[in-house]
């Protein structure tokens, strides 16, 4: 009896050792699997590390790549050397290509650089709201008869580009001096000299920066410095703004204009200064809904309406407004230069509010234009009708004004309103009679010199509507 209750006794805590054991074992199992799980979410965390045999060394930092996870793309990123000698076209490209692929995104030309550019297109389309931020300095080649033939007619050419900035503080070299040497420099520019100077020097000059086809352009706060040709060129767009832009070149600098404008609706330049060898703003035809204002212009040839019409072609400009703006030491102040022989028409234009400082010719229309020594006289003309002069003022260096209309087709409701003019100090062997042929329209006190108030013919019911037969040409 006592054998059977020891047996019992034993079997029974045999037992409680057994589940002692499986207990303990479960537990220590549950709490191992919770560790490792632990280490595995700590190691996620960490950064990733390269073992060779038995030891464990962080991996080598990464190369430079482009920072695809914002939307500033830096163009030393892509292989810029930014020393002014090195060719970063490419690198250039590249970021604008990577750049292009990102709504909102910046492509960055660091300050405190030098980048040397050949000749590149940078185009689109692209994601919504692409800047090119210039900080540093880019540069063009500095001798003319290193670019490619197939490359001159621009430097920088933007293309195809919808809601696109172009700002910063920093500036665009043309380095257009190996581009304007004549046999002297002390002569006056002459288109036949060029022509002939040097086989080094290309006939064909480039623009600094263009804009092609594209819509909703704003240009601001950069700098656009001695360019081979014209400074900045809008050509078949729509929506452009410029604002606090500078432009320089030499006043010897031929064909330089500061912008130029073609084929180019919905413009407002403002708040800028422009120093060129011609004209500050150059309206050519096909432009429309034009606002200048506010900008300091000289030296230079004033802010021009063409010319237009060259080679019999159809010229259509219509609704331009010029005002408050200063014009010191150009050549012309408002001016609208057609050629004989052209066709179609301007119409709508408004010069107010304009300070000139020895200009020469401060209200010009020249139906005449011509850039050679003689042109041959033709009969047809492009129509020049709605044109309003007010409040112009300040001294002038030859005439106060030259209004010389086509015989055939005279400038038609021409108004001369608060004009003020007086013969500067500067220029006083200089000065001639004023000039006016073939104008109709009204003039409006007070007016100086006070010869300008017979300037203008009145009447002109006949011409008037041969001038309106016109307007199917171009609207």
């Amino acid at each position: 009896m006592k054998r059977n209750r020891s047996f019992c006794q034993l079997f029974l805590l045999s037992f409680l050792v057994i589940v002692m054991t499986i207990i303990t074992f479960s537990i220590i199992s549950v709490e191992a699997r919770k560790n490792n799980h632990r280490q595995n979410m700590i190691n996620k965390r960490l950064p990733k590390r390269h073992t060779r045999g038995r030891a464990t060394s962080p991996s080598p930092s990464p190369s430079p790549s482009p920072p695809m996870s914002t939307n500033t793309f830096d163009i030393m990123s892509f292989g810029a050397k930014g020393n002014g000698i090195s060719d970063d076209s490419q690198a250039l490209v590249v970021a604008w290509r990577s750049a292009c692929k990102v709504g909102g995104a910046t492509v960055l030309v660091p300050s405190k650089l030098k980048f040397l550019l050949k000749p590149l297109t940078l185009q689109g389309p692209c994601m919504p709201d692409l800047t090119l931020q210039i900080d540093g300095t880019l540069v063009a080649p500095e001798e003319a008869s290193s670019w490619p033939k197939s490359s001159l007619y621009q430097w920088i050419n933007f293309k195809w580009l919808q809601n696109f900035t172009l700002k910063g503080s920093g500036t665009l070299d043309g380095q257009g001096s190996n581009w304007w040497t004549t046999s002297s420099s002390s002569e006056p520019y002459n288109y036949e000299t060029q022509k002939s100077y040097s086989k080094h020097i290309p006939y064909m000059k480039p623009t600094a920066v263009r804009f092609y086809s594209s819509n909703h352009i704003t240009v601001r706060d950069i700098r656009i410095l001695n360019s081979p040709l014209c400074h900045l060129k809008f050509d078949n767009s729509k929506g452009i703004q410029v604002t606090n832009i500078t432009i320089s070149s030499p006043q010897n600098s031929p064909n330089t204009d500061g912008i130029h404008l073609q084929n180019t609706h919905d413009v407002q330049i403002q708040h800028s200064d422009i120093q060129t060898g011609d004209d500050c703003v150059s309206i050519q035809t096909g432009c429309s809904k034009v606002h200048v204002h506010h900008i300091m212009c000289g030296p230079g040839h004033g802010i021009s309406l063409g010319g237009l019409g060259k080679d019999k072609s159809v010229a259509c400009v219509s609704d331009i407004i010029v005002e408050d703006i200063s014009m010191k030491n150009t050549l012309y102040g408002a001016r609208i230069k057609t050629w004989q022989g052209g066709n179609g028409m301007v119409k709508n234009v408004r010069f107010s509010r304009i300070q000139v400082y020895d200009v020469m010719f401060p209200i010009m229309i020249d139906q005449y234009y011509c850039d050679k020594h003689a042109c041959k006289n033709q009969t047809e003309a492009v129509v020049i009708s709605g044109v309003k002069f007010n409040q112009i003022s300040g001294t002038y260096g030859v005439q106060p004004i030259h209004l010389a209309c086509s015989n055939s087709l005279p400038c038609t409701d021409v108004d001369l309103i608060d004009i003020q003019l007086r013969p500067s100090v500067k220029y006083q062997g200089l000065l001639q009679q004023a000039v006016c042929w073939n104008s109709y329209g009204t003039s409006q006190g007070p007016l100086l010199p006070s010869s300008i108030d017979y300037c203008l013919r009145s009447g002109g019911g006949s011409i008037k509507r041969i001038a309106r037969s016109h307007d199917t040409l171009c609207y």
